[in-house]
């Protein structure tokens, strides 16, 4: 009964109070053509009457209904609507009351029957809705290949060096083919291999809710991208064929065959390199961190390692030396009434090395500690991924069930020199994991949806790693000269959540109440044993061996409250959970108890301040408890330089999140800006306390109250600017990081300030030449209230390139990069990398030939400063250097 629905004071204050401050008012009506049929996507025009300048605009749905809203504080005088469509006469009338419907009944215009043949080349942006529409054509030029290269371009949208796209600032949550999810979140498949031509259109869909059942409902604040790809490519096999050779004995080598149909999508393909670019990166899962935190289950992290080594600030094609193999196969077929079957399987092989060299310096009151290293190590990943998907989607029911199996094998090997002495390492990681999510929804003759949802996973990832030989006899083996020190370390993971929803959506606000549990089961097994020279192994002590076994059990409620509103969105989430874990550690003595009663508040509010632009504000507070990986109380060598052990006590933090922004766009001129502001405050009841020397770092967790402060606020601004045929894009970040650390028994209190400032221009200077242009300033800072701060660091990075095309058959393009870095105390570093192409086409063989050299300079070594807290690195990377190759591209 509706009488006993649970209120929502706070919700309905919130909505009060924003009445009070004045809606803007709302236009709406109906548009039909002199036959009573709706006219669909007319454009409906506020104007001045005396200056006959649009106010506001909107556009009509499929059944010829409009909302145009009032802009607050605009006079309602002199107003008048007009309505334009293509083939009918443009209508309009005046405002008398702006209470009323303001219906249209358009005639055919007389020229109508006329063939008219329009020619514009002045880029436009539809919108309708919550949908805004980019026509790849109005911004893509000869040498851009694939969609990923046509969506650098796009005013509004960011392409990170990962491939994260963001719209206005905001991370999409998925990137849909033809309104298909064939990828998930791992949208590099698409953007590195769909061909740019096939592409009509690239919509960023705000508010997304993909799951029908959902919708209007349940408010949603993702923003997502779809391509629509043209008739003609939806009705073919498409795919353009690549094989490369080249000097000094380089390979490229891309087949793939992809299909757009409507009933059938794929994208398959198999890619081969050792040019430097890492197929591994068209494999990023970009809302795995989010995904975790939703199921509450993080995957264990590995535990060994071979060394911290920092990526060079270059891209990671002039640094990488490999040989890739990637066979890549996702395929959705539609059967009847709305039921998907989907596969995504991937075999990923790799063979890289890295050459480089480390000097890292460690400021401490009174004292300075320094390490010196070199290591050529070699990774070898292979990497099997299998998912299965069955989803149907429907207005009253939704069903989704993913069967994923992963299986990775990776070997690495290292020789090192640190201080003087060689080592020897050889790392072998073995992980192998299952999972399976069934979801359920259904919406009820009440209208009240009720869901069902299970997530059961298992994973384990045995580690091996040898280091060797005589590594630091005096710590870990009695002075005594050895063959090798071995670290084996497991931590086999059971976890399921499953939980009972019901959804009680009403006029205004839709109530939704969960119940469920959670279980974790976990063994952490390790142990650090000696191989002596007489081929005997021996335990290097008994303080170095772990067998923890670990439960976690939560019982969890929640209530839901969205406001799925036109104008005001809300949500209040109220998780309260009651949660209980037991660890245990017979070597140790140690078995605990804890049991803690959580409670998770979540709020969001979105504010639309007209049709494109709004407000948003969150704020969320989590308590959350330690791993497994928080307790352990045996050393556990992580990597060469580093001992850990843990105290018995479990950690416990405290997370508190707020942020607030607005989004602003004009979509007839083509603006976009974002600006975004948030804080947060992580408390913790253990610090890591670090013993430094130079040779080792020993790590404790210590039971001592720690707290970590960051504020963060970064804004962009996107134009295109029709006259010159240009996007240009500013964005700006600042961000404060107060943090405390424990080194060599005292307490550190650290300020770390990090600005950075982007500028990029992208513009077509005539129908041959486009030029392209960004520069990236950052300047990073670290100060203590204690005489051990270790400076700044400022670095410019610039990339520029230019294409000309004089012919339909000719095509060039010069690129370069230049990275400057300074440091007081340290020279300074310049470094520029300058790459050519030339590409010729047959036509008559459908087939381009190209002609490219990669670093013709020939840098063969780069250098990079860091700065964390008080620690300054100084690196030196070895470079592959020049390659040239030639290439032969045709399509299917």
């Amino acid at each position: 009964m509706r009488s006993g629905y649970v209120k929502v004071p706070g919700l309905v204050v919130i909505a009060l109070l924003l009445s009070m401050a004045g809606f803007a008012q709302t236009l709406k009506g109906m548009v039909k053509d002199s036959t009573g049929k709706a006219v669909p996507y007319a454009s409906v025009n506020l104007r001045d009457s005396v200056t006959r300048r649009i106010i506001a605009y909107a556009v009509t749905d499929a059944g010829g209904v409009y909302h145009l809203q009032i802009p607050l504080d605009t006079p309602l005088n002199g107003l008048i609507i007009e309505v334009t469509s293509i083939g009918y006469k443009t209508q309009s009338r005046l405002i008398a009351d702006p209470h009323l419907p303001y219906d249209f009944t358009l005639s055919i215009s007389a020229n109508q029957l006329q063939t008219i043949e329009i020619k514009s080349r002045r880029p436009v942006l539809r919108t309708h809705g919550d949908t805004l529409g980019y026509r790849v054509s109005d911004f893509a030029n000869a040498q851009d290949m694939t969609i990923g290269d046509v969506l650098k371009k796009l005013p509004g949208i960011t392409v990170g060096s990962d491939g994260t796209i963001s719209y206005n600032g905001k991370p999409i949550s998925n990137l849909y083919i033809n309104g298909d999810n064939l990828l998930d979140d791992k949208y590099n498949i698409a953007t590195s291999t769909i061909p740019q031509n096939v592409v009509e259109q690239v919509q960023v869909l705000q508010n997304d809710q993909p799951v029908k059942v959902l919708r209007n409902k349940v408010m949603s604040d993702d923003v997502a991208l779809n391509l629509t790809i043209k008739k003609g490519a939806k009705m073919q096999m498409l795919g353009r064929e690549t094989v490369g050779g080249g000097l000094p004995a380089n390979y490229d080598v891309d087949l793939n065959a992809m299909m757009f149909k409507d009933d059938y999508k794929a994208i398959n393909y198999l890619k081969g390199n050792n040019t430097g670019y890492d197929l591994q990166q068209e494999l990023v899962a970009h809302n795995a961190s989010n995904y975790e935190q939703q199921i509450d289950n993080v995957m264990p992290a590995a535990l060994l390692s071979l060394g911290t080594v920092n990526n060079p600030d270059l891209m990671r094609s002039r640094y990488l030396f490999n040989q890739s193999g990637l066979l890549n196969l996702n395929n959705l077929v539609k059967l009847h009434n709305n039921v998907q079957v989907r596969l995504n399987a991937w075999y990923f092989h790799d063979d890289q090395r890295q050459d480089y060299g480390q000097q890292s310096t460690i400021f401490l009151p009174g004292d300075t500690v320094r390490y010196g290293e070199t290591q050529h190590n070699r990774y070898r990943p292979n990497i099997l991924h299998t998912q299965f998907t069955l989803n149907i989607n429907r207005d009253k029911y939704y069903l989704n069930d993913a069967l994923s199996l992963d299986d990775s094998r990776s070997n690495y090997d290292s020789y090192l020199n640190t201080n003087g002495a060689t080592v020897e390492q050889v790392l072998h990681d073995n992980s192998l994991s299952f999972s399976n999510e069934f979801n359920l929804m259904k919406s009820l003759k009440s209208n009240n949806i009720i869901q069902a949802y299970s997530y059961i996973s298992h994973s384990a990832e045995p580690e091996n790693r040898i280091i060797g030989p005589n590594y630091e006899p005096a710590i870990f083996n009695n002075n005594t000269p050895y063959a090798q020190l071995i670290q084996n370390v497991n931590v086999p993971t059971w976890y399921t959540t499953d939980y009972l929803s019901l959804r009680i959506p009403s006029g205004l606000i839709t109530q939704s109440f969960k119940t469920g549990f959670s279980i974790q089961s976990q063994a952490l097994t390790s142990d650090l044993d000696v191989g002596q020279a007489n081929t005997k192994i021996t335990q290097e002590s008994d303080s170095s061996v772990n067998h923890v076994n670990w439960t976690r059990t939560k019982i969890y409620a929640e209530a839901d409250y969205d406001l799925p509103g036109k104008i005001l969105q809300a949500n209040l989430t109220l998780p309260v959970s009651l949660q209980e874990i037991n660890y245990s550690d017979s070597l140790f003595a140690l078995e605990k108890h804890t049991t803690r009663l959580n409670f998770n508040p979540l709020f969001k509010v979105k504010y639309q301040v007209n049709v494109e632009n709004y407000l948003y504000l969150s704020y969320n507070y989590r308590n959350e408890t330690g791993t497994i990986e928080d307790i352990y109380q045996g050393y556990i060598l992580k990597d060469y330089l580093t001992l850990n052990a843990n105290s018995a006590d479990l950690t416990e933090i405290k997370d508190q999140n707020a942020s607030a922004g607005f989004s602003f766009r004009k979509s007839l001129i083509m603006l976009f800006a974002g600006l975004n502001i948030s804080y947060e405050r992580i408390e913790a009841n253990k610090i890591a306390s670090e013993i430094i020397t130079n040779n080792l770092q020993q790590q404790v967790m210590l039971p001592y109250p720690n707290a970590t402060g960051s504020w963060t606020v970064s804004s962009t601004v996107s134009k295109y600017l029709f006259a010159l045929k240009t996007t240009i894009s500013v964005g700006l970040l600042w961000q404060s990081t107060r943090s405390v650390q424990f080194q060599n028994d005292q307490l550190l209190p650290f300020n770390t300030i990090t600005e950075t400032g982007s500028f990029g221009v992208d513009t077509k200077a005539g129908d041959q030449v486009t030029i392209d242009y960004k520069a990236t300033l950052i300047q990073t800072a670290s100060h203590s209230a204690v005489d051990a701060s270790a400076g700044r660091i400022d670095q410019l990075q610039q990339q520029a390139s230019l294409e000309y095309n004089p012919l339909t058959n000719w095509q060039f393009k010069l690129s370069g990069e230049h990275y400057f870095t300074q440091q007081e105390g340290n020279p300074n570093l310049t470094y520029f990398f300058a790459d050519a192409s030339a590409k010729f086409r047959v036509s008559k063989w459908k087939a381009n030939f190209e002609l490219s050299a990669v670093n013709f300079l020939d840098v063969k070594t780069y250098r990079a400063f860091y700065l964390s807290a008080n620690t300054f690195t100084a690196s030196s990377y070895a470079l592959p250097g020049r390659v040239v190759l030639m290439r032969v591209m045709f399509n299917l």
